[in-house]
């Protein structure tokens, strides 16, 4: 079965068909570094991952490309209000996206690279829509350079709509424009702006606009013309319609697909800082929830629904998560590592079939379920293809229990080492009391321990311990 995907600008779900065979090019809107993500923005990176991950299985070379905006009015903003440059409070809440993307086992990309890192490629796609006459300077001596929608017939074609029912671009003030839609391509220095936020330009001293940074990291790592353009659906307009306007315009073909995620909202809102409403990964872990349960939280959903945030259905996804995990870990107490299994054929369909993760989990559940009565009757055969299947399906969807990511990997082995041999002592001296009928003290030892965050569940082949809370 072919891979189709909901692609935004023809409404339609497409077969996906790349531009060279074998090779993919993928290019996703990253964050604006104004302040620390919270979860709402990591759920991109997630649902993105996971694409990444189905096109790699079908074997394709993929390029993926994911941009940090590290200039830009919000982050000039708290420049002023904390006193601090710019460009420490960007690097900063860098450092802590890629933290958080390590945290939810989130590959690296081919690149990731900054805006500030792209001036030059910015300045030569601000002159070729000069000189085609869809861009022009402001004849008010502010330095700005502005789009002009009117000049590009297609405008308004992603978002599908009509530039005469659009509000005014609200990126720089109207009395330099030709037309209050127009949009900032470059900005000029302005006395209320931090001193050095600025870089030499034709137009004079300044700093980009917020989407013409796109348009030319695009060109410059996946060329002209690439595969698929992702981000969430918030940037539809007007983000990714400017980018699509201002790259055409400058005759660069650009996407051939968008791919559009949910938001994860919270209280029927968006989730956003400006809302006071954010929840970051440092609060999930606070009600017990791993990083691996909240990747698994997401994932349960469709790329493309709304995630209405609660509580509950975290919970909820946690302990699914963690009846998959406990079936992996007794089989292979039993039976050993192994390797991972063929994908069932109902997993690929509901993968190829625009990426549904929920149907593609109830497989899962179905295997798993014949995998616990197998493990429940014995039949090794079959508990030993349940758990290369299942695993093979977590891999896909980067929750797989035995991941080094989730482990803690080669380089984790010696802590492991010494967690496992304290935790066999406390284990020895509670099971010398249950021998002596110290009831309290067998329950003192397994209350000490899961204050510790170590789970102890008796099983008829000997205590099993587990970090995390029991379901």
């Amino acid at each position: 079965m072919t891979l189709r995907l909901y692609d935004t600008a023809t409404r339609s779900v497409r077969d996906f068909v790349p531009r060279e065979a074998g090779k993919v090019g993928v290019y996703l809107c990253g964050l604006t570094l104004q302040a620390p993500p919270h979860i709402g923005h990591l759920r991109s990176g997630v649902n993105y991952d996971v694409l990444r991950r189905w096109l790699l299985a079908a074997g394709f070379q993929v390029t993926f490309i994911r941009n940090v905006t590290d200039i830009d009015d919000k982050i000039l903003v708290k420049a002023q209000e904390q006193g601090r440059p710019f460009w420490s409070i960007a690097y900063a809440n860098e450092l802590k996206l890629a933290e958080a993307y390590r945290a939810l086992n989130v590959l690296p990309p081919t690149y990731e690279p900054r805006a500030t890192g792209h001036i030059p490629e910015m300045h030569q796609l601000i002159a070729q829509l000069i000189e085609r006459g869809h861009a022009y300077p402001a004849t008010d001596d502010s330095g700005d350079v502005y789009f002009d929608v009117r000049s590009w017939p297609a405008y308004g074609a992603l978002s599908n709509q009509s530039p005469d029912e659009m509000q005014s671009a609200c990126d720089a003030p109207e009395r330099g424009k030709r037309d209050p839609r127009d949009f900032a391509l470059w900005k000029g220095v302005k006395p209320d702006e931090p001193a050095d936020a600025y870089w030499p330009s034709p137009w004079g001293r300044g700093r980009p606009g917020w989407h013409i940074e796109c348009s030319a990291m695009c060109r410059r790592y996946l060329g002209a013309e690439f595969d698929i353009h992702g981000g969430g659906l918030d940037l539809i307009f007007p983000h990714h319609e400017n980018e699509l306007a201002q790259s055409q315009a400058a005759d660069l073909p650009f996407a051939r697909y968008w791919v559009h995620h949910g938001l994860l909202g919270i209280g029927g809102t968006k989730m956003g800082k400006s809302l006071g409403n954010t929840l970051d990964l440092a609060y999930v872990a606070g009600l017990g929830v791993r990083p691996v349960e909240l990747r698994y939280y997401y994932v349960a959903a469709h790329y493309r629904s709304r995630i209405d945030y609660s509580e509950d259905a975290l919970r909820e996804a946690a302990v699914a998560y963690r009846r998959i995990e406990g079936f992996v870990q007794r089989a292979v107490e039993r039976l050993g590592v192994g390797q991972l299994g063929e994908l069932p054929a109902a997993f690929a369909a509901a993968m190829d079939d625009d990426l549904n993760t929920s149907a593609a989990l109830a497989v899962l559940h179905d295997v798993l379920r014949d995998g616990n009565n197998a493990l429940a009757g014995g039949d090794d055969v079959t508990v030993r293809t349940a758990l290369a299947s299942i695993r093979a399906m977590l891999d896909i969807l980067g929750v797989d229990p035995l991941d080094p990511a989730w482990t803690g990997g080669a380089g984790a082995s010696d802590l492991r080492g010494v967690v496992d041999s304290l935790v066999a002592l406390a284990l020895e001296q509670r099971a010398q009391a249950r021998v002596r009928k110290d009831w309290a003290a067998a329950d003192a030892l397994r209350d000490q321990l899961k204050r510790a965050g170590v789970v102890v569940e008796d099983t008829p082949a000997g205590p099993r311990w587990t970090i995390g809370e029991h379901d």
